[in-house]
Formats: structure tokens, sequence, C-alpha cells
């Protein structure tokens, strides 16, 4: 019969199995690829001392091709909770020195089981992904674990944050849990995602390709648009969480949460009197009016490398976080196209979820004009930031700092699809199209001095945003030195804003 020091050591061998993971080899091969382990990435995650860790000694189930002979406790996740600046959160990371940190069915059950723990109690869910995909010895077992894990990502969207972390290789299968998840982070040089490698590539459409071109940081961050953020190293991706998490709610029932400000909400910068350049075909970038306005100037930017024609972020004002949709005359001249509607789109949609007021700032001249962009759809995807801003029954706040031409006046957050304020400095320009266009377009056969003429009288009746403020269109045309305190007044008087959509299942987003 056992004895009580038996049972005692039996329990601190497992223990200590399960922290060792893969081995002392396999952790150091892991270091001497630039990599932390999964409980390091944790530690340097959460608090101090928070992590509880949950389903520890969890091992897989599998007879086949002598995997029976080989369990390690914890089967390559770790998972449980505890805390970011005093939060509670849920996380669990795949430990690639375990199996190449796969998917088995069992600790797929322990990322289902976390997640819909998370969902229970109302709180954030962090996903850190290092895997060689789904476990081969297990075939549709573990298949069926990632789709129940797709599962809970749809259950739980709108209902709690949930944010994914690429710390190493994500491929097949397994990209779809992050795609669907609500923020993506990936690691430089790394981290890599796609669906087929480069091996399956070259030999169906026999295209050459490697790892990094192909699905790694840079590539999502700037070309697909998978990603929203990189990090350099893992000890910065983990900070980089800690401050996305401080911006957002534990769930959907909750506010996000506020800080005590400590700079002065009634700031005024003399700088933002000459930002917005005279001549209308200027550019200027949009971020240094955001920064100067902003709380401590701290704007935490999504998606800086994607579609920079379109800038959204959070930030803080008077220590209340908002989401920011800004155009960025900076590229293209802020026009807007395919790739700028879909970014700002999911990031409206997420902050209308989580109760995040939003804060429009525009500067657009239209749609950018092409057979690319009208072949690949402009239309149904312009539609969905409309759809978005319209959907949305967070407080709406709008200014106009230059350029609101045409149909992207409308889709813009306008007073005309549910805005709570909006705002223009003495430069903004709400009109049809700019003066030269209309001229050419209602005079025709015109001298040059009567085109010069006419150009400057519709600039006089249009190219400003008094014809607007007549209309009611605009609430209150400010100086853009009062930027900071306009937005904080509209901000708190928008506090108890209460806003319903009529009774439906879901809308029909144009996709």
């Amino acid at each position: 019969m056992l004895t009580l020091e038996d049972k005692i050591k039996k329990f601190e061998e497992l223990n200590k199995a399960a922290e060792a993971g893969g081995g002392q080899k396999r952790i150091d091969k892991h270091h001497a690829g630039g990599k932390k382990t999964a409980r390091e990435r944790i530690m340097d995650l959460l608090d101090y001392e928070t992590f509880v860790e949950v389903d520890k000694l969890v091992t897989h189930r599998s007879t086949d091709f002598g995997m029976e002979k080989n369990k390690i406790p914890g089967d390559g996740v770790v998972c449980g909770y505890g805390k970011i600046d005093s939060r509670l959160v849920y996380v669990f990371a795949q430990d690639f020195t375990v199996f190449g940190g796969s998917l088995s069915s069992a600790n797929a059950g322990k990322i289902v089981k976390i997640t819909k723990l998370a969902m229970k109690m109302g709180a954030p869910i962090i996903g850190l992904n290092d895997s060689g995909g789904a476990r081969i010895q297990e075939g549709v077992q573990s298949l069926a674990g990632y789709a129940d894990i797709f599962y809970q990502n749809v259950r739980g969207s709108g209902v709690i944050p949930q944010i994914s972390a690429i710390m190493g290789p994500c491929a097949g299968g397994a990209v779809y849990s992050p795609a669907l998840t609500d923020f993506i982070l990936m690691v430089k040089d790394t981290s890599y995602m796609f669906v087929t490698g480069p091996d399956v590539i070259k030999t169906v459409t026999h295209e050459e390709v490697t790892k990094e071109e192909l699905g790694g940081a840079i590539t999502h961050n700037s070309k697909s648009g998978v990603a929203h953020f990189t990090a350099d190293n893992d000890e910065q991706a983990m900070m980089m969480l800690r401050e996305l998490i401080s911006f957002l709610p534990s769930n959907n029932m909750e506010d996000p949460p506020i800080k005590p400000c400590t700079d002065n909400i009634h700031r005024e910068d003399e700088k933002l009197q000459t930002m917005v350049p005279v001549d209308p075909n200027k550019p200027y970038d949009i971020k240094d009016i955001i920064k100067t306005i902003v709380d401590d100037h701290n704007f935490f930017e999504v998606m800086p490398l994607y579609a920079q024609n379109m800038c959204i972020g959070f930030a803080r004002l008077g220590g209340k976080p908002v989401g920011i949709v800004a155009n960025n005359p900076a590229f293209m001249a802020g026009v807007l196209d395919i790739n700028s509607s879909i970014k700002a789109a999911r990031f409206v949609r997420f902050c209308d979820a989580f109760n995040i007021p939003l804060i429009t700032f525009v500067d657009v001249p239209g749609f950018l004009p092409g057979t690319a962009q009208e072949f690949g759809g402009i239309i149904k995807h312009g539609a969905k930031l409309l759809y978005a801003f319209a959907e949305a029954t967070v407080p709406k706040i709008t200014l106009i700092t230059r350029k609101a031409y045409g149909g992207a006046y409308d889709v813009m957050a306008s007073k005309h699809i549910g805005a709570d304020i909006n705002y223009s400095y003495p430069t903004g320009e709400i009109a049809v199209m700019g003066a030269e266009g209309a001229v050419n377009i209602m005079n025709k056969g015109l001298t040059e001095q009567e085109k010069a003429d006419a150009i400057e009288d519709y600039r006089d009746k249009f190219a400003n945003p008094y014809k607007a403020a007549e209309l009611g269109y605009i609430d209150e045309i400010i100086q853009p030195k009062q930027s900071r305190y306009k937005l904080i007044q509209a901000l708190d008087m928008c506090a108890n804003k209460s806003e319903q959509n009529p009774p439906k299942k879901h809308g029909n987003i144009p996709l």
C-alpha cells in the first residue's frame, strides 16, 4: 500500500514532468531559435504570480503508431487563467516542445474547456499559437478538435474579446481559429500562417515561395490584412497584448475600463490650427492630428501597415477608451478603396460589439476609381463600412477636417447614418465632388477665365462646411485647437446613450 509520502512524491513527479514539457534538450533548441517556451510567454503576459493552470495533467488517448508509450502531462498546450492589470483573463499557449505543439483530441478539449470558462465568467481569452498543426497519428480526431474550437470561437464572437498571438508556425486548419478571433498578432521572423505551405504550392501551381514570403508577419500585416499587429520578439508581443487588453472591456455587457486622466482635458495645441493645409491637394498625416488630441499623445494603432489610406486604432479621451477611424490623406489622398473599407468596417463592428465609442476623422475625396476596384467589388466592400457605421449603436462622434466628397461623405459616419455629434473644421469641404470636377461636368465650352470664375464660385458656395451647418448636418464648426475638449464634451454627453436596432436574429451584411 502506498504511503502518503509516496502519493505526494508521485504527484510531484507528474507536476515536474508537465512543467518540463518536451525536456531540456527541446527547450534549448526552442530558445536557440529566438523563441520563449509556452510557460515563459504566459509569465511575461500575466501579472506576477497570478497564473493558475488547469488541466495540467491531461494526456492524449491515442493508441496508434506506438503513441500509448509516449505521453507527456499537459499534452502540448498550457491552459489557465490569471490577471492583466488586475483584471481576469484566460489564456492557452501551445507548447512546441511537446509533439511540436500539435493538436490532439485531448488538448483541443482543454482549449474548448478554457474558452467556455472564459465565456461563462465574462473575461477575454488569449491564445498563444505555436503548433505544427493537426496530430497526424490521431487522424480525424484531431480535425474534430479543430472544428470544436472553431465552434467556440464563433459562439464567443462579440461576447468576450478573443485575441490570437501567432508565436511560431500556424498552418492548415489551424489558421481558422485565429482568423475567427478579434485580433491577430504575429512575431517577425519566427511566426507564419498559411493554409497550404510552400511545398504544396510548388506541386500544384509551380510557384516557388519561402515560408516568410508566403505567410510571415510582414506579409500578413501589409499584404493580406489577415494580421493586425507585428512584434519584434516574444517579449514585445506580450507587452503589446497587455496594452491592447487595457483598452477593452472584459465582455460585451461591460464598459471599457476608464483610467485616471492626468492630461488636461482643456489642453489646446496651437499647432493644430495649421496642420490641415489650405491647399486641398496637399497631403498631411492624420496621425499627427490624432496624437495631438488624445490623452498623453498615445495612439495604439491597429493594422498600421495595411491599407494605410485608412487609419484605425485605440486611444483615450478624458481617460475613456475610444476607437478611432480616420482617412489618412498622406496615403492615396485618403481615398476609400476595397482594402480600407474592409479594414475599417471590421474595426467599427468590434468597437460596437464591445461598447467602445467611435471617433471618426474625415478627409476623403471619394471612392477610388478604376477597373481593378470595380471588378474587385468596391460596391459591396464599400457597403460593408456603410453597414457597420449605420448598424453601430455606440456613441458616434465625427470630425471633418477637410474633404468630405460624394458617397464617401455619407459612408464616413455622417449625420444621416446615425452619428450623434458631427463637427467640422473651417477647412471642411462638404460637397458632391471637388470644384474643378463639378465645373467640368456642369459647364461645357467655357473660356479659361470663365472656367476659373466658375470654379471659384463653386468653391465659395460648396467647398466649405457652412451649407451643411445651415441644414443641421454639421452640429458645430470648431477651431482645430479646440478639438480635444470638444470631443471630450461630446463623449461625456453621449455617456448614457441608449439606442437599439430593430429586433432580429442578425442582419445580412454584404460579405
